[in-house]
C-alpha cells in the first residue's frame, strides 16, 4: 500500500493525546502518525513522544491552522500519497479513519470530509454553532453546487495531489472551513462526504466570548476574498 500518515495538530491536549494515538494506531496500524504540538505548555509533547509518535514542536501557541500546515509540509516532504487528519481532543473517532482511506482509496476523489450530520449518533452541537454550521453548509453548497453538509469538520483526507495548494500561501492559517472546500471546488479537486461519529469536544477559546462572531465575520470575508481570487492550475495541467 502507498504511504499513508495521519496528522494529529495538538495544543494542551495531555489528557487525551494518548488515548487518541492509540486509537489511530490500532484502526490504522499500517500508517505514520505525526502530532503537531502547537506550543503546549502542558506534557502533551513528552506524552507523544513517550508512545514512540514523530512530534513537530511549534515553538509557541500558533494556531489551527499552522499547525496543520505544518503537517502538510512534512507529509509534501516525506512524499506521503494519503493524507488524513483529526483533532487531538478525542472529539473525533478513530475507527472512520479507515473509511476515509478507503473512499480515497477506491473512489479515487481528492478530498474526504467527515460529516457529523450523516450519522444520527453523532452529538448535537449547540444551538447558535449549529446556525453557524447551517448557513456555511447552504454557502458551500450554493457555490460548489454540490451538498455539503458539515464544512466545519476537521476530520478530513487527502490524496498527494492536493498538497501543493494545503502548504500554499492560499491556505487560511486560522479557521480553515468553508473557504477551503470552496478553493478546493475551484481547483477542480473532487471532493466526497463521508459518515462519521463525532463526540462533544471541551469548550475551547475558539467559541468563547466574541470569537464566534468574528469567525462568522472572517469566514464570510475569507469566501468572499476565495471567490475573487485567480486559482492556478494544478501541478501536471
Amino acid at each position: 500500500m502507498e504511504k499513508c500518515i495521519v496528522i494529529i495538530p495538538a495544543y494542551n491536549e495531555e489528557k487525551n493525546i494518548e488515548q487518541v494515538i492509540n486509537g489511530v494506531k490500532e484502526c490504522l496500524p499500517q500508517a505514520d502518525i505525526v502530532v503537531v504540538n502547537d506550543g503546549s505548555t502542558d506534557t502533551t509533547e513528552k506524552i507523544a513522544k513517550k508512545i514512540k509518535t514523530i512530534v513537530l514542536s511549534l515553538p509557541c501557541n500558533m494556531g489551527y491552522g499552522i499547525a496543520l500546515q505544518t503537517g502538510y509540509k512534512y507529509a509534501k516532504r516525506k512524499n506521503y500519497k494519503y493524507i488524513l487528519q483529526l483533532d487531538g481532543d478525542g472529539q473525533h473517532d478513530p475507527f472512520y479513519l479507515k473509511d476515509i482511506l478507503e473512499t480515497l482509496i477506491t473512489e479515487k476523489v481528492n478530498v474526504v470530509i467527515g460529516s457529523r450530520f450523516l450519522k444520527k449518533e453523532s452529538y448535537k452541537p449547540p444551538f447558535f454553532r449549529k446556525i453557524g454550521m447551517k448557513i456555511f453548509s447552504f454557502l458551500t453548497s450554493l457555490i460548489i453546487k454540490q451538498k455539503i453538509t458539515d464544512p466545519t469538520s476537521g476530520f478530513q483526507g487527502f490524496n498527494r495531489d492536493v498538497l501543493n495548494f494545503l502548504t500554499s500561501e492560499y491556505f487560511p492559517v486560522d479557521y480553515p472551513d468553508a473557504d477551503v472546500i470552496i478553493m478546493f471546488h475551484r481547483y477542480g479537486f473532487k471532493i466526497k462526504e463521508v459518515p462519521v461519529l463525532m463526540k462533544k469536544s471541551p469548550d475551547k477559546s475558539m467559541h468563547s466570548g466574541l470569537k464566534p462572531v468574528y469567525y462568522i465575520f472572517k469566514m464570510f470575508l475569507s469566501v468572499f476574498v476565495t471567490l475573487l481570487r485567480k486559482t492556478k492550475k494544478k501541478e501536471g495541467e
